[in-house]
């Protein structure tokens, strides 16, 4: 027993010393800074959400040298950024696909201060699924829930498989039960995006709505299965769902053949691949129901 305990410690330490000189430090925000990790020659990934300042922003090397960095591009969607600096250099240690991932294995969260170095702590895997849409509106091509302990820096760090791979960038903030790895994949699928236009365009409707409760006997009368829906409560002027005709008070019932009860629902068109594309629409207006067809817009903003 005591000699697997020394053999675990030893690999930790080691996987630890390989990549180490992956992580670094990154202000830009008060009192303490985050972590991030060189993903690409000149260029370090890190969590957006860290990110309280887009100018003076520094990275702190392994080896404790300060450089600065400029801000190439963010997306609070998935909670990932992108920095480029001369002098951080290119990445000698390989990511890992998220297919790879296995619910209780164990998995490294690596970040770094500028003052201690790197910060290690360790934990399993405790939940692993399929494509996930975050609260802000991103997709992780795998929901990947960590139980290590997220130190205040810990955000940007490397969290590392037991197979010695980069599994992805661990962030505390899209989800309130524990800390997350966003895989490998989706900080490539971002990274590329990020670097091609400095933003991940969104599909949009183009307006505000809030949940609503069908009464039982509009649900009758119309043979709706929602319990809900989301009533439009403003419409943005020449947008996309102006142009189709929704009004104030349109309760929308469902996107395509999806179900629309609550606001996340029309999430379900804020992918890119959905800009351009018509989607029906069918929504509650004076008291019937209504079938329209809305051109998906393309939102550029963060």
């Amino acid at each position: 027993m005591q000699n697997s305990l020394a053999s675990l410690s030893n690999e930790l330490a080691k996987l630890v010393e390989q990549f180490q000189s992956e992580v670094v430090a990154v202000h830009a925000r008060p009192h303490y800074p985050s972590s991030g990790v060189r993903w690409r020659p000149g260029i370090v990934v890190t969590a957006d959400h860290t990110l309280r300042r887009e100018e003076d922003i520094q990275i702190t090397l392994p080896d404790g040298r300060s450089v600065e960095a400029k801000l190439a591009g963010r997306d609070t969607g998935t909670d990932l950024a992108i920095l480029k600096a001369e002098g951080v250099g290119s990445p000698a240690s390989p990511s890992s696909g998220s297919s790879a991932a296995k619910v209780g294995e164990l998995a490294l969260v690596l970040g770094r201060s500028p003052d201690s170095g790197p910060n290690a702590s360790l934990g399993v895997i405790s939940a692993l699924s399929g494509p996930w849409r975050t609260w802000r509106g991103g997709r992780l091509d795998h929901y990947i829930r960590l139980d290590a302990m997220m130190f205040p820096n810990s955000s940007g760090g490397a969290v590392i498989d037991s197979q010695g791979r980069i599994l992805g960038i661990a962030t505390s903030a899209l989800s309130r039960i524990a800390g997350l790895a966003i895989p490998a994949s989706t900080v490539n699928r971002v990274v590329d995006g990020l670097l091609e236009k400095g933003y991940l365009p969104r599909g949009y409707l183009g307006i505000a709505a809030q949940p609503v409760e069908i009464s039982g006997t509009l649900k009758t009368n119309l043979g709706l299965p929602n319990k809900s829906g989301v009533i439009v409560v403003n419409v943005e002027p020449a947008g996309p769902a102006d142009k189709a005709g929704l009004l104030l008070g349109d309760i929308l019932v469902s996107i395509g053949s999806a179900p629309v009860e609550e606001i996340e629902d029309l999430q379900s068109i804020s992918d890119s691949s959905a800009i351009g594309k018509s989607v029906k629409v069918k929504l509650i207006r004076a008291g019937a129901l209504v079938e329209v067809a809305v051109v998906v817009g393309e939102r550029s903003g963060r």
